[in-house]
């Protein structure tokens, strides 16, 4: 629902999240297999049927034009970029970052420790 530029900075967001989830285990599936066909698929199913609700009630006013006009944009773009767009994607969170060193820093490699105290002075 919003200008081009900053939906797919946010979808990029989104998808580096995603994707360190994967790297971490925390996640079985790669985001990026099936990232483009799904972004459609949220355009279709969620945010043009919402926007165009958002038309219909008029809780927005003029505003509601502008955002089913986004919508229907974006989702025109994402149809015929958004398959180059998560190939960039997948290339850059894949490139090594200066100054980091992959699988440098692991939470096991942290000691984490809890201390417990006594009586309320030891707060003070």
């Amino acid at each position: 629902m919003q200008h081009w530029k900053i939906y797919t900075k946010w979808n990029e967001n989104l998808y580096r999240e995603m994707y360190k989830a994967y790297e971490d285990g925390r996640s079985y599936k790669d985001p990026t297999e099936g990232w483009y066909e799904g972004e459609l698929w949220f355009f279709d199913n969620y945010v043009i049927p919402l926007t165009k609700k958002l038309k219909e009630c008029g809780v927005f006013g003029t505003s509601s034009d502008e955002y089913l006009h986004y919508a229907l944009e974006n989702r025109a773009e994402w149809k015929i970029r958004g398959q180059a767009i998560v190939e960039q994607m997948e290339k850059r969170v894949k490139e090594p970052r200066p100054g980091l060193v992959k699988g440098s820093m692991s939470r096991s490699s942290f000691d984490f420790s809890i201390r417990t105290t006594s009586s309320a002075d030891d707060l003070l």
